[in-house]
C-alpha cells in the first residue's frame, strides 16, 4: 500500500470529500495498539516525508484538546490497549502541561492494565527533566530519540538542529528519571558519509545504555529537498556498494554488542524488540489518531487527513482522506511483505504455495526454512523487498485463511 502525502491547497482540496470512518464498518472488531501522531516540528529536514508543521504553542494547545476528543471516539474500538506509540514530528516539542493532558485523557478513557510498552519519541534538542518526570508519571516507559548522526557535517546534511552532544544528554535525562528502555535512531549512507563515520556513530551509539538501535539507510522521497538536491548534482548520494559495505558493518558490530537483528533496521537486546513495530509487521490491528496517521483494523485501512487545519476544525473521529477496504489478497500480500521483513520470517504456506520460487531462493542462498516458516539469510535481507514480490500469490491461486500457531 503506498499513500501520498499532500501539503497546503492539495490537502484542503482532497479533504473536502467526506469518508464514512472505515471503524463504524469494523463489525464490532477491537484494537489492541494505538499510534498517535504530533505533528508539530521546529523546521523541516531535508529527508523527512512525514507529514510535520510549525506552529505555535496556542496552536498545539489547541490540538492537544481536539486530540483528546477523537481519542475519546476511538476508546470503544479498543479492548484493553497492549502498546502505544506516540511518534511524529516531534513529540517532545508538547510542553509538559499538554503532555499531562494527554495522558491524563488517556488515563480516563482506555483500559491500561494491560499496558506493557508506551512509547514517544524524542528529539535530543527537546527533551527536558520537566518532560521527562511527567512521561515517566503518565505511563511511558519507553524512549526513542532521533540521533542519526554523532557527526556534524552528517547532521548539516539532512539538517538535523541538534548537537552531537545533546543525544548524551537526553540519555542521561532520561535514565535519572527512571526510564531504561531506550531506543536511539541512526541513518547511513548519507552524502559524504564514510565507512569510518559510519563505525563511528555505531561506536558512539553503544557507548549509551540503550537497548533497542535502528540504523535505516537515507532515502530519497519524492518532494523533499534533499532528493531535490540530488537531482541538482548538489548532492551526490553515497555508492550503493558502499551502502551495502555500511548495513553489513552494522549488522556484524551490533551483534558483537549483543543487539540482535530482528528486523530488517531493528536491533534489540534480548526481550527488548518494539513490541509495537512488531505488530505492525505481523499484521496486527491498530488504531491511529492525530492528523495523517493511518490505521488498520478488520482489514480496513485507512489515512487521516494530512491537514491540521482540517483536522482542528472536526469533531469525533478524525476525517479521513484515504481507505482500502478488505481485501484477502492485497491482505495475503501485506503479510508477506511485512512478515519477511521480520528475522522470524513467515508461514511458508503463506505465500499462496508456489513452491518452486521458494525453492530457487533456497538455492540461491537468499531464503532459509525453519519448521514451516522461511525466512531471509543475510544476502536475502539485501533484497527484502524483491524477494517478497517474487513471492506473492499467483493470480489463480485462491486465497484462503492463512495458518495459524500461536
Amino acid at each position: 500500500m503506498q499513500l501520498t502525502d499532500l501539503s497546503g491547497d492539495r490537502q484542503r482540496e482532497c479533504a473536502r470529500p467526506a469518508i464514512p470512518h472505515p471503524l463504524f464498518a469494523s463489525s464490532g472488531a477491537v484494537a489492541r495498539r494505538l499510534y498517535i501522531h504530533i505533528p508539530f516540528c521546529t523546521r523541516k529536514c531535508r529527508y523527512c516525508d512525514f507529514y510535520s508543521v510549525v506552529a505555535g504553542g496556542a496552536v498545539r494547545a489547541g490540538f492537544v484538546e481536539r486530540l483528546c476528543g477523537e481519542l475519546l471516539a476511538l476508546a470503544p474500538f479498543t479492548a484493553g490497549l497492549q502498546t502505544i506509540f506516540v511518534g511524529g514530528g516531534t513529540p517532545s516539542l508538547l510542553d509538559p502541561a499538554q503532555w499531562q493532558v494527554l495522558l491524563r485523557c488517556l488515563a480516563e478513557h482506555y483500559d491500561l492494565s494491560g499496558l506493557v510498552e508506551f512509547t514517544v519519541e524524542c528529539n535530543p534538542e527537546t527533551i527536558t527533566e520537566p518532560l521527562v518526570h511527567v512521561l515517566r508519571d503518565g505511563g511511558v516507559n519507553r524512549l526513542s530519540l532521533g540521533a542519526q548522526s554523532f557527526h556534524t557535517r552528517s547532521l548539516e546534511v539532512l539538517q538535523r538542529r541538534h548537537e552531537p552532544g545533546s543525544v548524551q544528554r537526553g540519555i542521561e535525562l532520561a535514565r535519572r528519571a527512571g526510564l531504561s528502555r531506550l531506543s536511539l535512531d541512526l541513518i547511513f549512507a548519507i552524502p559524504g558519509q564514510t565507512i569510518e563515520m559510519w563505525s563511528d556513530d555505531l561506536d558512539r551509539a553503544l557507548e549509551m545504555p540503550i537497548d533497542h538501535l535502528s540504523c535505516y539507510n537515507l532515502t530519497y522521497e519524492a518532494g523533499t529537498p534533499i532528493t531535490a538536491l540530488v537531482k541538482a548534482g548538489e548532492l551526490e548520494p553515497i555508492d550503493e556498494d558502499i551502502e551495502i559495505e555500511m548495513y553489513l558493518l552494522a549488522v556484524e558490530h551490533l551483534a558483537a554488542a549483543e543487539l540482535d537483528r530482528y528486523e530488517v533496521s531493528n536491533f534489540a537486546r534480548p526481550g527488548c524488540e518494539c513490541q509495537h513495530n512488531v505488530a505492525y509487521w505481523r499484521g496486527e490491528a491498530y488504531l491511529a489518531a492525530g492528523p495523517a496517521a493511518s490505521g488498520h483494523l478488520a482489514g480496513h485501512r485507512w489515512r487521516n487527513v494530512p491537514d491540521l487545519t482540517a483536522y482542528l476544525a472536526s469533531t469525533g473521529l478524525s476525517p479521513v482522506i484515504e481507505h482500502e477496504a478488505p481485501d484477502p489478497r492485497r491482505e495475503l500480500a501485506e503479510r508477506i511483505m511485512l512478515g519477511l521483513r521480520l528475522c522470524e520470517g513467515v508461514d511458508v504456506l503463506l505465500t499462496g504455495h508456489p513452491a518452486e520460487r521458494v525453492v530457487a531462493a533456497e538455492r540461491a542462498g537468499l531464503l532459509e526454512r525453519q519448521g514451516t516458516r522461511i525466512r531471509l539469510t543475510d544476502a536475502g535481507f539485501l533484497q527484502a523487498d524483491g524477494i517478497a514480490a517474487d513471492l506473492m500469490p499467483m493470480p489463480d491461486v485462491p486465497v484462503s485463511d492463512p495458518p495459524k500457531h500461536d
